[in-house]
């Protein structure tokens, strides 16, 4: 078993849906999208904003994107209008959860591409 962050291998935005934060986490490969889908699940991701996300956490699929979206509920304070939170619309949850560190199998890492794939 092998540790790695999310970082080495999606991208992720996010931002408010009134009290609620949406965070969506996008594979660079296929092969990466397998292992999103695997171990970044409800409970993980709850567990990892534990103290944030106050409320349940949904997960909706999106193969074709390579992407999971999370839907945090009870999360930003009331939404930006009202919240005294310093990030009233959730935009720093995408830098948060690419620091979240998950274990692996060492042939899950042997075909995982830890690059972000060039564009032109």
């Amino acid at each position: 078993m092998k540790k790695i962050k999310l970082i080495e291998f999606t991208h992720a935005r996010s931002g408010d849906k009134g009290d609620a934060a949406n965070v969506g986490v996008i594979a660079f490969t296929r092969q990466g999208y397998t292992i999103i889908d695997k171990y970044l699940t409800v409970d993980r991701v709850k567990q990892y904003f534990d103290g944030i996300c106050l409320g349940d956490v949904i997960r909706y699929e999106l193969p074709n994107l390579n992407a999971l979206n999370f839907i945090l509920n009870n999360t930003l304070g009331g939404g930006g209008t009202v919240s005294t939170k310093l990030d009233a619309q959730g935009k720093t949850l995408a830098s948060a959860i690419l620091g979240l560190e998950i274990e692996i199998e060492d042939k899950e890492l042997n075909l995982l591409t830890l690059e972000s794939p060039e564009h032109d």
